[in-house]
Protein backbone atom coordinates (compact mmCIF):
# COMPACT_ATOMS: atom_id res chain seq x y z
CA UNK A 1 0.00 0.00 0.00
CA UNK A 2 2.42 2.97 0.94
CA UNK A 3 5.06 1.11 -0.43
CA UNK A 4 6.32 2.18 -4.00
CA UNK A 5 3.07 0.48 -5.90
CA UNK A 6 0.46 1.87 -8.23
CA UNK A 7 -2.25 -0.24 -9.39
CA UNK A 8 -5.29 -1.00 -11.28
CA UNK A 9 -8.53 -2.56 -9.19
CA UNK A 10 -11.14 -4.75 -10.26
CA UNK A 11 -12.00 -5.77 -6.81
CA UNK A 12 -13.31 -3.02 -3.83
CA UNK A 13 -12.49 -1.61 -0.39
CA UNK A 14 -15.63 -1.13 1.98
CA UNK A 15 -17.64 1.91 1.37
CA UNK A 16 -18.96 4.22 4.67
CA UNK A 17 -21.32 4.15 7.51
CA UNK A 18 -21.44 7.33 7.07
CA UNK A 19 -22.24 7.01 3.37
CA UNK A 20 -25.68 7.69 1.40
CA UNK A 21 -26.08 3.95 0.63
CA UNK A 22 -25.81 1.02 3.44
CA UNK A 23 -23.89 -1.55 2.99
CA UNK A 24 -22.05 0.40 0.39
CA UNK A 25 -18.45 -1.80 0.34
CA UNK A 26 -20.72 -4.76 -1.34
CA UNK A 27 -22.34 -2.56 -3.02
CA UNK A 28 -20.01 -1.03 -5.05
CA UNK A 29 -18.51 -4.52 -5.47
CA UNK A 30 -21.58 -5.43 -7.22
CA UNK A 31 -21.75 -2.56 -9.54
CA UNK A 32 -18.07 -2.78 -10.47
CA UNK A 33 -18.28 -6.84 -10.96
CA UNK A 34 -21.33 -8.33 -11.06
CA UNK A 35 -20.06 -10.97 -8.67
CA UNK A 36 -20.74 -12.65 -5.23
CA UNK A 37 -19.42 -11.56 -2.25
CA UNK A 38 -16.38 -9.29 -2.34
CA UNK A 39 -15.76 -10.12 1.30
CA UNK A 40 -15.36 -13.58 0.97
CA UNK A 41 -13.70 -13.77 -2.53
CA UNK A 42 -10.76 -11.35 -1.41
CA UNK A 43 -10.47 -13.07 2.11
CA UNK A 44 -9.58 -16.36 0.41
CA UNK A 45 -7.17 -14.70 -2.06
CA UNK A 46 -5.05 -13.59 1.31
CA UNK A 47 -5.25 -16.56 2.88
CA UNK A 48 -4.28 -18.08 -0.07
CA UNK A 49 -1.37 -15.70 -1.18
CA UNK A 50 -1.89 -15.92 -4.74
CA UNK A 51 -2.03 -12.90 -7.59
CA UNK A 52 -3.58 -14.11 -10.38
CA UNK A 53 -0.36 -12.09 -11.88
CA UNK A 54 1.85 -14.47 -10.22
CA UNK A 55 1.54 -17.62 -12.76
CA UNK A 56 0.60 -14.95 -15.63
CA UNK A 57 1.43 -11.41 -17.29
CA UNK A 58 -0.99 -8.50 -16.93
CA UNK A 59 -3.02 -8.21 -19.84
CA UNK A 60 -1.45 -4.44 -20.94
CA UNK A 61 1.72 -3.61 -22.31
CA UNK A 62 5.05 -6.54 -22.88
CA UNK A 63 6.67 -7.66 -19.64
CA UNK A 64 10.01 -6.02 -18.77
CA UNK A 65 9.01 -2.93 -20.97
CA UNK A 66 8.02 0.25 -19.17
CA UNK A 67 4.54 1.98 -20.34
CA UNK A 68 4.46 4.58 -23.16
CA UNK A 69 1.82 6.64 -24.27
CA UNK A 70 -0.37 4.02 -26.02
CA UNK A 71 -0.48 1.52 -22.77
CA UNK A 72 -1.77 4.41 -20.47
CA UNK A 73 -4.25 5.16 -23.07
CA UNK A 74 -5.34 1.59 -22.96
CA UNK A 75 -5.50 0.96 -19.12
CA UNK A 76 -7.55 4.43 -19.16
CA UNK A 77 -9.98 3.32 -21.58
CA UNK A 78 -10.54 -0.20 -18.98
CA UNK A 79 -11.71 2.99 -16.50
CA UNK A 80 -14.38 4.76 -18.59
CA UNK A 81 -17.49 3.53 -16.51
CA UNK A 82 -17.21 4.88 -13.27
CA UNK A 83 -18.38 2.73 -10.16
CA UNK A 84 -19.37 5.07 -7.95
CA UNK A 85 -20.51 8.75 -7.56
CA UNK A 86 -18.57 11.47 -5.77
CA UNK A 87 -21.69 13.75 -5.88
CA UNK A 88 -23.76 11.15 -4.03
CA UNK A 89 -21.20 9.95 -1.59
CA UNK A 90 -19.34 12.61 -0.68
CA UNK A 91 -20.15 16.18 -2.11
CA UNK A 92 -23.53 16.04 -0.69
CA UNK A 93 -21.46 15.31 2.62
CA UNK A 94 -19.90 17.86 2.51
CA UNK A 95 -22.37 20.29 1.79
CA UNK A 96 -24.21 19.28 4.56
CA UNK A 97 -21.47 20.04 6.89
CA UNK A 98 -21.06 23.47 5.32
CA UNK A 99 -24.48 23.72 6.25
CA UNK A 100 -23.36 23.38 9.81
CA UNK A 101 -21.79 26.68 10.25
CA UNK A 102 -19.10 25.03 11.82
CA UNK A 103 -16.10 25.40 9.12
CA UNK A 104 -14.83 27.31 6.55
CA UNK A 105 -15.25 25.20 3.49
CA UNK A 106 -12.59 26.37 0.45
CA UNK A 107 -12.90 25.22 -2.88
CA UNK A 108 -8.73 24.44 -3.13
CA UNK A 109 -8.88 23.05 -6.94
CA UNK A 110 -10.52 21.15 -9.64
CA UNK A 111 -9.32 18.06 -11.52
CA UNK A 112 -8.76 19.31 -15.00
CA UNK A 113 -10.16 16.05 -16.82
CA UNK A 114 -13.83 17.79 -15.65
CA UNK A 115 -13.46 20.87 -13.26
CA UNK A 116 -17.34 20.79 -12.70
CA UNK A 117 -17.71 17.29 -11.99
CA UNK A 118 -14.37 16.99 -9.76
CA UNK A 119 -14.27 20.30 -7.25
CA UNK A 120 -11.74 19.62 -4.59
CA UNK A 121 -12.71 21.33 -1.11
CA UNK A 122 -11.41 21.26 2.04
CA UNK A 123 -12.54 22.45 5.79
CA UNK A 124 -10.73 25.00 8.36
CA UNK A 125 -11.45 25.26 11.75
CA UNK A 126 -12.95 29.02 12.51
CA UNK A 127 -10.70 31.97 14.75
CA UNK A 128 -7.17 30.17 13.18
CA UNK A 129 -4.29 31.17 15.72
CA UNK A 130 -0.60 31.41 15.24
CA UNK A 131 -0.23 30.48 18.32
CA UNK A 132 -2.46 27.01 17.91
CA UNK A 133 -0.98 24.07 16.73
CA UNK A 134 -1.88 23.00 13.18
CA UNK A 135 -2.46 20.04 11.86
CA UNK A 136 -3.54 18.76 8.47
CA UNK A 137 -6.43 15.68 7.91
CA UNK A 138 -6.08 14.04 4.70
CA UNK A 139 -8.06 11.36 3.12
CA UNK A 140 -8.55 10.08 -0.41
CA UNK A 141 -5.07 10.63 -1.67
CA UNK A 142 -5.45 6.82 -2.95
CA UNK A 143 -9.01 7.66 -4.24
CA UNK A 144 -9.99 3.51 -4.04
CA UNK A 145 -9.43 3.48 0.01
CA UNK A 146 -12.94 4.13 0.60
CA UNK A 147 -12.55 4.55 4.49
CA UNK A 148 -9.74 7.29 4.33
CA UNK A 149 -12.77 9.80 2.54
CA UNK A 150 -15.25 8.36 4.56
CA UNK A 151 -13.20 8.62 7.75
CA UNK A 152 -12.25 12.17 7.63
CA UNK A 153 -16.11 12.83 6.79
CA UNK A 154 -16.74 11.18 10.33
CA UNK A 155 -14.30 13.16 12.15
CA UNK A 156 -15.62 16.63 10.16
CA UNK A 157 -18.87 15.14 11.37
CA UNK A 158 -19.20 13.82 15.26
CA UNK A 159 -15.05 15.00 16.42
CA UNK A 160 -13.52 17.73 14.82
CA UNK A 161 -15.45 20.57 16.97
CA UNK A 162 -14.25 19.48 20.05
CA UNK A 163 -10.41 20.27 18.94
CA UNK A 164 -10.70 23.64 17.25
CA UNK A 165 -10.34 25.65 20.27
CA UNK A 166 -6.70 23.99 20.65
CA UNK A 167 -5.87 23.56 16.92
CA UNK A 168 -6.03 24.74 13.31
CA UNK A 169 -7.50 22.33 11.52
CA UNK A 170 -7.39 21.65 7.58
CA UNK A 171 -9.15 18.72 6.28
CA UNK A 172 -8.96 17.75 2.89
CA UNK A 173 -11.22 14.65 2.50
CA UNK A 174 -11.03 13.80 -0.77
CA UNK A 175 -7.66 14.51 -2.11
CA UNK A 176 -8.49 12.03 -5.35
CA UNK A 177 -12.14 12.11 -6.60
CA UNK A 178 -11.79 10.83 -9.96
CA UNK A 179 -10.26 7.77 -7.90
CA UNK A 180 -12.90 7.63 -5.93
CA UNK A 181 -15.32 7.20 -8.37
CA UNK A 182 -13.49 4.82 -10.56
CA UNK A 183 -12.30 2.76 -7.36
CA UNK A 184 -8.92 2.95 -8.63
CA UNK A 185 -5.53 4.41 -7.00
CA UNK A 186 -3.88 5.69 -9.82
CA UNK A 187 -5.18 9.42 -11.31
CA UNK A 188 -6.64 9.02 -14.77
CA UNK A 189 -3.16 9.01 -16.43
CA UNK A 190 -1.74 6.23 -14.56
CA UNK A 191 0.12 8.49 -12.14
CA UNK A 192 -0.14 7.32 -8.33
CA UNK A 193 -0.91 10.29 -6.48
CA UNK A 194 0.91 9.18 -3.23
CA UNK A 195 4.41 9.06 -5.14
CA UNK A 196 4.36 12.62 -6.70
CA UNK A 197 4.15 15.53 -4.03
CA UNK A 198 7.08 17.05 -5.23
CA UNK A 199 8.07 20.18 -7.16
CA UNK A 200 7.42 18.98 -10.76
CA UNK A 201 4.53 16.91 -9.98
CA UNK A 202 2.48 15.64 -13.22
CA UNK A 203 -0.79 15.41 -11.25
CA UNK A 204 -3.67 17.95 -10.35
CA UNK A 205 -4.28 16.06 -7.58
CA UNK A 206 -1.05 16.74 -5.57
CA UNK A 207 -0.27 20.51 -7.28
CA UNK A 208 -3.62 21.28 -5.67
CA UNK A 209 -3.42 20.25 -2.21
CA UNK A 210 0.69 21.25 -2.32
CA UNK A 211 -0.76 24.80 -3.14
CA UNK A 212 -3.62 24.82 -0.29
CA UNK A 213 -0.66 24.50 1.86
CA UNK A 214 1.75 26.89 0.58
CA UNK A 215 -1.20 29.27 0.62
CA UNK A 216 -1.11 28.12 4.79
CA UNK A 217 2.46 28.94 5.06
CA UNK A 218 2.18 32.27 3.89
CA UNK A 219 0.40 33.28 6.46
CA UNK A 220 3.35 32.54 8.57
CA UNK A 221 1.81 29.14 9.64
CA UNK A 222 3.91 25.94 10.32
CA UNK A 223 2.23 22.40 10.27
CA UNK A 224 2.65 20.90 13.64
CA UNK A 225 1.03 17.51 12.08
CA UNK A 226 -0.32 15.62 9.19
CA UNK A 227 -2.33 12.05 9.49
CA UNK A 228 -2.90 11.02 5.96
CA UNK A 229 -5.86 8.37 5.96
CA UNK A 230 -5.19 5.34 4.30
CA UNK A 231 -5.87 1.60 3.31
CA UNK A 232 -4.60 -1.60 2.47
CA UNK A 233 -6.75 -3.96 0.47
CA UNK A 234 -5.89 -7.41 -0.51
CA UNK A 235 -6.26 -5.75 -3.88
CA UNK A 236 -2.90 -4.72 -3.45
CA UNK A 237 -1.75 -7.64 -4.38
CA UNK A 238 -4.39 -9.09 -6.55
CA UNK A 239 -4.40 -6.23 -9.09
CA UNK A 240 -2.77 -2.98 -7.89
CA UNK A 241 0.87 -4.46 -7.11
CA UNK A 242 1.02 -6.30 -10.72
CA UNK A 243 -0.11 -3.36 -12.69
CA UNK A 244 2.61 -1.00 -11.36
CA UNK A 245 5.19 -4.05 -11.98
CA UNK A 246 3.98 -3.95 -15.52
CA UNK A 247 3.40 -0.34 -15.90
CA UNK A 248 7.17 0.37 -14.58
CA UNK A 249 8.59 -2.38 -16.72
CA UNK A 250 9.73 -4.91 -13.28
CA UNK A 251 9.11 -8.49 -12.09
CA UNK A 252 5.70 -8.17 -9.83
CA UNK A 253 6.77 -9.98 -7.20
CA UNK A 254 4.32 -11.56 -4.51
CA UNK A 255 3.76 -10.40 -0.74
CA UNK A 256 1.80 -10.77 2.29
CA UNK A 257 -1.08 -8.20 2.87
CA UNK A 258 -1.25 -7.70 6.79
CA UNK A 259 -4.27 -8.25 8.81
CA UNK A 260 -4.73 -5.27 10.96
CA UNK A 261 -4.43 -1.39 11.02
CA UNK A 262 -0.40 0.05 11.03
CA UNK A 263 1.35 3.30 10.33
CA UNK A 264 3.82 4.01 8.03
CA UNK A 265 6.34 7.10 9.57
CA UNK A 266 8.96 8.80 8.30
CA UNK A 267 12.53 7.81 8.93
CA UNK A 268 13.83 11.48 9.17
CA UNK A 269 11.17 12.32 11.83
CA UNK A 270 9.79 8.99 13.60
CA UNK A 271 8.17 10.01 16.53
CA UNK A 272 8.03 7.06 18.03
CA UNK A 273 5.65 8.30 21.14
CA UNK A 274 3.34 9.85 18.77
CA UNK A 275 3.03 6.59 17.03
CA UNK A 276 2.59 4.85 19.36
CA UNK A 277 0.09 7.11 20.82
CA UNK A 278 -2.08 7.08 17.49
CA UNK A 279 -1.91 2.65 17.81
CA UNK A 280 -3.36 2.76 21.10
CA UNK A 281 -6.00 4.67 20.10
CA UNK A 282 -6.59 2.76 17.25
CA UNK A 283 -6.67 -0.47 18.58
CA UNK A 284 -9.84 0.36 20.79
CA UNK A 285 -11.65 0.07 17.77
CA UNK A 286 -9.91 -2.70 15.61
CA UNK A 287 -7.20 -4.78 16.13
CA UNK A 288 -3.04 -3.81 15.23
CA UNK A 289 -1.35 -5.58 12.21
CA UNK A 290 1.43 -8.40 13.59
CA UNK A 291 4.40 -8.29 11.65
CA UNK A 292 5.05 -11.63 9.31
CA UNK A 293 7.50 -14.60 10.36
CA UNK A 294 10.78 -11.98 9.30
CA UNK A 295 9.67 -9.08 11.19
CA UNK A 296 8.47 -7.06 8.58
CA UNK A 297 5.03 -5.74 7.25
CA UNK A 298 3.93 -5.06 3.55
CA UNK A 299 8.18 -5.95 2.65
CA UNK A 300 9.65 -3.44 5.43
CA UNK A 301 11.13 -3.70 9.22
CA UNK A 302 8.51 -3.14 11.83
CA UNK A 303 10.11 -0.07 14.00
CA UNK A 304 7.66 -0.77 16.82
CA UNK A 305 4.51 -2.08 17.10
CA UNK A 306 2.04 -1.70 14.28
CA UNK A 307 4.84 0.78 12.40
CA UNK A 308 7.03 0.93 9.53
CA UNK A 309 8.91 4.12 8.02
CA UNK A 310 9.93 5.32 4.89
CA UNK A 311 11.75 7.95 3.42
CA UNK A 312 8.36 9.81 2.74
CA UNK A 313 9.76 13.38 1.14
CA UNK A 314 12.05 11.18 -1.20
CA UNK A 315 9.29 8.86 -2.03
CA UNK A 316 6.83 11.64 -2.85
CA UNK A 317 4.31 10.52 -0.30
CA UNK A 318 1.42 13.12 0.87
CA UNK A 319 2.65 12.57 4.59
CA UNK A 320 5.67 14.82 3.74
CA UNK A 321 4.11 17.93 2.43
CA UNK A 322 3.47 19.96 5.15
CA UNK A 323 7.33 19.29 6.39
CA UNK A 324 5.54 18.60 9.84
CA UNK A 325 7.45 17.25 12.68
CA UNK A 326 4.64 14.81 13.71
CA UNK A 327 3.36 12.93 9.84
CA UNK A 328 1.94 9.29 9.25
CA UNK A 329 -0.05 7.43 6.78
CA UNK A 330 -2.59 5.16 8.54
CA UNK A 331 -3.42 1.64 6.89
CA UNK A 332 -6.84 0.15 7.72
CA UNK A 333 -7.01 -2.94 6.88
CA UNK A 334 -10.88 -3.52 5.25
CA UNK A 335 -10.51 -7.02 4.23
CA UNK A 336 -10.74 -8.41 7.30
CA UNK A 337 -13.08 -11.06 8.74
CA UNK A 338 -13.48 -9.16 11.79
CA UNK A 339 -13.68 -5.60 10.15
CA UNK A 340 -16.53 -3.36 8.83
CA UNK A 341 -17.28 -0.09 7.37
CA UNK A 342 -18.25 1.34 11.15
CA UNK A 343 -14.98 -0.46 11.85
CA UNK A 344 -12.97 1.03 9.36
CA UNK A 345 -14.38 4.43 9.32
CA UNK A 346 -14.35 4.43 13.28
CA UNK A 347 -10.32 3.53 12.81
CA UNK A 348 -9.38 6.33 10.79
CA UNK A 349 -11.27 8.70 13.47
CA UNK A 350 -9.48 7.08 16.12
CA UNK A 351 -6.04 7.86 14.69
CA UNK A 352 -6.81 11.29 13.98
CA UNK A 353 -7.65 11.66 17.47
CA UNK A 354 -4.91 9.81 18.93
CA UNK A 355 -2.44 12.04 16.83
CA UNK A 356 -4.01 15.31 18.70
CA UNK A 357 -4.48 14.11 21.97
CA UNK A 358 -1.16 12.84 22.15
CA UNK A 359 0.25 17.12 20.85
CA UNK A 360 -2.39 18.34 23.95
CA UNK A 361 -0.92 16.23 26.22
CA UNK A 362 2.40 17.20 25.30
CA UNK A 363 1.75 21.46 25.76
CA UNK A 364 0.65 21.31 21.71
CA UNK A 365 4.06 20.28 20.83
Amino acid sequence: KILPWAVLVLSLPLNSCFSVSSGAGLKAFERAAASSSRACQSSSLRMAGKSPYSTKPYPIGTPGVPWGPEERVAWLKQQTKWQRSYKDEVLTKIEALKGTGKFTVEQYGALSIDPDKYPLFAFKSKDWDAAKPTCLVTGGVHGYETSGVQGALLFLKDEAEKYTSSFNLLVAPCVSPWGYEHIQRWNNNADDPNRNFKPDSPSDECKALMKLIASVKAQGIEFTAHVDLHETTDTDESEFRPALAARDGIKYEEDIVPDGFYLCGDTEKPAPDWHKAIIDSVRKVTHIAPPDSKGMIIGSPQTQEGCIQYPIAKLGLCASSTGAAYCTTTEVYPDSPTASDEICNRAQCAAVIGALDYILANGGK
